[in-house]
């Protein structure tokens, strides 16, 4: 068999036709045959040869739509910001895509399996450190209020990663929307009032297009 000389350019056709699929049909009716089909030109054989599983397709995909519409370094490089505005930017950018809201409905029912738990437990000792540096950015412009840089970062990591997602704790609209107004009050006693009308309205659109 012939060595694959561009395995970046097959990786991203796959997750992009996988990704029309899961949008299309669902994550749980989407099958690895599936993929095949829409792909043409490769077999199972070959999609197992970059992924282990179906788990490690929506992976993937979930990461790459995520690093596509939240960029740390973008943001928090950004001189016209401080360092509040740049902690809200991080939160608004994937709640605010469309496309990545019907991915996050697509996949609910699968959020309790171990491996997707396990990937949004790891995410926070990823992207702590660097909610960290902005946090830490806050406090220099006075636009934050924290001695707990550190523990601040991990504990806003894991109310929104796990805390409020509807796939790990069930929840109906109500109670989600309950559960937002809680986390707002919450963290504006700890000094980090990130949620505002604008974040509020990124949330009440993704609440909207989970719960339907």
């Amino acid at each position: 068999m012939a060595r694959n000389k561009y395995p970046e350019v097959t990786v991203n056709r796959i997750l992009d036709v996988s990704l029309k699929l899961f949008l299309e049909k669902g994550y749980e009716e989407t099958t690895i045959q599936d993929i095949v089909d829409h792909l043409g030109d490769l077999t199972k054989g070959a999609i197992y040869h970059h992924f282990r599983s179906k788990e490690e397709i929506i992976d993937a995909v979930t990461e790459r739509l995520f690093q596509e519409h939240t960029s740390f370094d973008q943001i928090k490089n950004d001189r016209s910001m401080n360092g509040l505005q740049k902690l809200k930017k991080v939160f608004i950018a994937p709640s605010s895509h469309k496309e990545q809201r019907q991915l996050y409905r697509s996949v609910l029912s699968v959020m309790k399996n171990p491996k997707f738990l396990s990937k949004q437990i790891s995410n926070i000792s990823i992207y702590a450190p660097l909610l960290q540096d902005i946090i830490e950015e806050g406090i220099e412009d006075g636009s934050i209020v924290t001695d707990c840089s550190k523990e601040l970062s991990e504990v806003v990591m894991l109310l929104f990663n796990v805390w409020i997602n509807p796939g790990i704790f069930a929840v109906n609209k109500d109670q989600f929307t309950n559960k937002i107004y809680f986390l707002k009050k919450l963290l504006n006693n700890i000094g980090l009032p990130i949620i505002d009308d604008e974040i509020m309205a990124a949330f009440n659109d993704f609440r909207d297009a989970i719960f339907f």
